[in-house]
């Protein structure tokens, strides 16, 4: 192994919090399974960039049968922000040592334009953890896209035998590791350095 490749959310930031998921819901008002089916269906392509944050909370009100005006799209963007913010320090602190170490790094992360330009404002010392930093909604490719995986192959130089990816989703450590990566499906951080201890 010469390169690790790591998602963001579920890995280095926290996952969406209970608190931020309740607060969606409360502004929208519709039913939770209802709601987090339209919030989840547009999401690929708010990720990869296709549309911002007005349009893809206009593409969740269609999936919800109803229109948000443009007030309650400013607190919705507002409030799935918050609901992503937080970062996990004592990753932080990994990856930082793994730097130490000389393994080549590279992030590959699902993230809209607006939740990259906070991460890149508040969170800037992880962004710059990695030498590629793949935000999907800046390279126009998301995982699980082969081409999201093409792209910080390219960049990172390494051979993808030689690339451990790290992602809490299955379906993207399935992905990564159809294309000839090595995958680690991401459960907490003991198990993560047992697993990069053993190369």
């Amino acid at each position: 192994m010469d390169a690790v490749l790591f998602d963001m959310f579920g890995v280095i930031a926290r996952d969406q919090s209970e608190e931020g998921r309740t607060a969606l819901e409360r502004a929208v008002g519709a039913p939770p399974k209802e709601f987090w089916a339209a919030y989840w269906h547009p999401r690929q392509a708010y990720d990869r960039g296709d549309t911002d944050g007005a349009g893809y909370w206009r593409r969740v009100g269609e999936r919800l049968g109803t229109e948000f005006d443009e007030r309650l799209v400013r607190r919705l963007i507002a409030l799935d922000l918050e609901s992503w913010r937080r970062v996990d320090e004592e990753m932080v602190d990994y990856v930082s040592s793994l730097s130490g170490q000389g393994v080549r790094l590279g992030l590959l992360s699902n993230i809209p334009f607006e939740l990259a330009d906070y991460f890149g404002e508040h969170h800037r010392r992880v962004l710059d953890l990695f030498p590629v930093l793949g935000l999907s909604c800046r390279i126009n490719r998301a995982k699980p896209e082969p081409a999201a995986f093409a792209w910080a192959l390219e960049r990172l130089g390494v051979p993808a035998g030689r690339v451990l990816f790290v992602d809490d989703r299955r379906s993207n450590v399935d992905a990564a590791t159809a294309l000839g990566l090595q995958g680690h499906r991401f459960t907490s951080l003991d198990a993560l350095r047992e697993r990069v201890a053993g190369h």
